[in-house]
C-alpha cells in the first residue's frame, strides 16, 4: 500500500504540480488509512480495499471526533488516490467512486469591523522593539487580504502555485517603507535571505510567530475578540464588500479558484445590514 501511495505523491508533484502542503497532507491521510488497514483488517494491498471498508474506516474516525471538514478531506483524498491506481490498472475497480462527501455546514467567518481595525493597527506602538516590521506586516495582512503564509509577496503565489497581483494600499506602503529603511537593516545577518519580514536572528518569521505578533498586538489594542492572522483576511473581504466592491474582484484578490467560496463573505454582510436594521429601523 505504502508503494501505491509514494507513487501517488510522485504524480500530484510532477505531473500536477500541486503544491508541497498539499501532497503531505494527501500523503498523511492515505498512510493513515493504509495503517488502519493493516493493523484491523491485514491488508496491506490496495486491491483488498472495498467500499464497506473504507466506509468502516470512516466511520471510525468519526467516532474518534473528527471533524466533517477534516473527514472530508479524507474523502477526497482516497477518491483521487484511487482514481489514480484504477487508471494505471493497479486495482481491478475504484472502490471509491460511490463514496459520497460529506456535508459540511458552512460557518460565516468572523470579522472585525473597520473600527476596531482601525483600533488595532494604530495601538501599535512602533517605537517599541520590532513595532515597525509588525506594523507593516499587520497593514499588509489586512491591506491585501493576504493568507499568513503570502505575506512576504504582493506578487503572490497561492494555493496550488497560481500566482496573482494583488493591490497593496497606501497605509500599508508607508509602514512597509518605514520599516524596510529603518528597522530591517538591523534585522539582517550573514544568513539572512531574501524575506520581507525577519526575526531576531535575521531569519524568516516562521507562521507561529506571526500569529503570536498578531494576538499580542491585538491584546496590547484592547480587542477581546480571538484575534488571528485569518481574521484580517476575512475583514479585509467583508469591508470591501460591505462599501461596494465587486464579488467578482474581490475573487481575484483573494485567489478563490470558485466564486461559491467568495460568496460567504456576501452573508456576512448580510447579517451585517440586518443587524442595523434591528437597531435603527423602529418597527424593526
Amino acid at each position: 500500500m505504502e508503494q501505491a501511495i509514494d507513487s501517488f505523491i510522485r504524480f500530484l508533484a510532477v505531473e500536477r504540480g500541486l503544491s508541497e502542503n498539499y501532497q503531505l497532507s494527501t500523503q498523511r491521510s492515505l498512510s493513515e488509512f493504509a495503517q488502519w488497514c493493516a493493523a484491523k483488517r491485514k491488508i496491506d494491498n490496495p486491491r483488498g480495499v472495498t467500499l464497506p471498508i473504507i466506509s468502516e474506516y470512516l466511520a471510525d474516525r468519526k467516532r474518534s471526533g473528527l471533524s466533517a471538514s477534516s473527514i472530508k478531506l479524507i474523502v477526497v483524498a482516497l477518491k483521487i488516490f484511487f482514481r489514480f491506481l484504477a487508471g494505471k490498472g493497479m486495482v481491478d475497480r475504484d472502490p471509491a467512486e460511490a463514496l459520497a462527501l460529506p456535508r459540511i455546514e458552512r460557518y460565516l467567518p468572523e470579522t472585525l469591523n473597520e473600527l476596531q481595525v482601525e483600533q488595532f493597527l494604530e495601538r501599535i506602538d512602533t517605537k517599541a522593539s520590532h513595532g515597525l516590521r509588525d506594523r507593516a506586516m499587520i497593514e499588509l495582512l489586512y491591506a491585501s487580504g493576504l493568507r499568513i503564509s503570502e505575506e512576504r509577496v504582493v506578487r503572490v503565489k497561492g494555493k496550488g502555485n497560481k500566482t496573482r497581483l494583488v493591490p497593496v494600499g497606501r497605509k500599508a506602503c508607508e509602514a512597509l517603507a518605514a520599516y524596510l529603511s529603518t528597522e530591517r537593516p538591523k534585522l539582517v545577518k550573514r544568513r539572512s535571505s531574501s524575506e520581507i519580514f525577519l526575526s531576531e536572528r535575521g531569519t524568516k518569521l516562521t507562521t507561529v510567530r506571526i500569529w503570536q505578533i498578531v494576538k499580542k498586538h491585538a491584546q496590547h489594542a484592547g480587542l477581546e475578540k480571538n484575534i488571528y492572522p485569518h481574521l484580517l483576511r476575512h475583514s479585509f473581504a467583508t469591508h470591501l464588500l460591505g462599501n461596494g466592491a465587486d464579488l467578482r474582484i474581490i475573487q481575484d484578490m483573494l485567489g478563490h479558484a470558485d466564486i461559491s467560496t467568495t460568496q460567504v463573505y456576501t452573508h456576512v454582510d448580510q447579517q451585517r445590514l440586518k443587524a442595523v436594521h434591528r437597531q435603527f429601523h423602529p418597527r424593526a
